[in-house]
C-alpha cells in the first residue's frame, strides 16, 4: 500500500512538472519544473529498487543537464517580453510538428511492433533480445552497462547525438557575429 501511495505522489509530481515545462512562459520556471519532474522519476526508480538509476537521474539529469539549460538561458538573456507566437524562421512550426509526429511514430512502433520475445526477454527496437537470467550475481551497474551497450545501443547513440546537436545549437546561438571582439587585459595592467 505504501508503494502505491508513493507511486501516485511521484506520478503527480512528474505530470505536474511536465505540464509546467510546457505551460510556463518563463524559461527559468520551466527549467525548475523539469527538475521537479526528474525528482519524481527518481522516486519511481527508488520504488522499483533501481537505486543506481535514481542516483543517475538526480545527479546527471537534475544536476548537470538542467544546470546547463539554466546556464544557456541566462547566457542568452531570454527576455520575457519576447512574443513566442512570431516565427523567426518561416515554416519551423510545421517542420517541428512533422518531426515530432515521425518521432512519436518511431517510439510507438518500437514499443508495439517489437513483440514480446520469448522466455529470455522482450525484443527491443534493435531486434536483439535481452538475456534475463533468473539468478544473477552481477551488480546492477554491470547489468545496466551490458543492457545499455548491447540491447539499447541505438537509444544510447541517439541520445549522444541529440546532446551534441543541442551543444552545437547553443554555441551557434551565442556566437557574436559582426560584433567587436572582447578585449582581454594583460595581468596587472588594469587601471585603478
Amino acid at each position: 500500500m505504501v508503494d502505491v501511495v508513493s507511486f501516485l505522489i511521484a506520478a503527480a509530481i512528474v505530470l505536474g512538472g511536465a505540464l509546467g515545462v510546457v505551460g510556463f512562459s518563463n524559461p527559468v520556471h520551466a527549467a525548475l519544473s523539469l527538475i521537479a519532474s526528474f525528482f519524481g522519476v527518481a522516486v519511481v526508480f527508488i520504488i522499483q529498487e533501481a537505486h543506481f538509476l535514481a542516483l543517475v537521474q538526480v545527479v546527471v539529469y537534475a544536476g548537470a543537464i538542467v544546470v546547463l539549460f539554466l546556464f544557456v538561458i541566462m547566457l542568452l538573456g531570454v527576455d520575457t517580453a519576447t512574443d513566442l507566437r512570431t516565427e523567426p524562421l518561416v515554416g519551423q512550426r510545421a517542420l517541428g510538428l512533422t518531426f515530432g509526429a515521425i518521432l512519436l511514430t518511431l517510439i510507438l512502433g518500437g514499443l508495439f511492433l517489437s513483440g514480446p520475445g520469448d522466455e529470455r526477454g522482450a525484443v527491443a527496437l534493435t531486434g536483439q533480445q535481452s538475456v534475463v537470467q533468473p539468478v544473477d550475481d552481477r551488480s546492477q551497474i554491470e547489468q545496466l552497462g551490458e543492457d545499455l551497450f548491447t540491447r539499447n545501443i541505438l537509444a544510447f547513440q541517439a541520445t549522444a547525438l541529440l546532446l551534441t546537436i543541442a551543444t552545437v545549437g547553443a554555441v551557434v546561438l551565442v556566437r557574436n557575429e559582426g560584433g567587436e571582439d572582447l578585449v582581454i587585459d594583460e595581468p596587472g595592467s588594469a587601471a585603478d
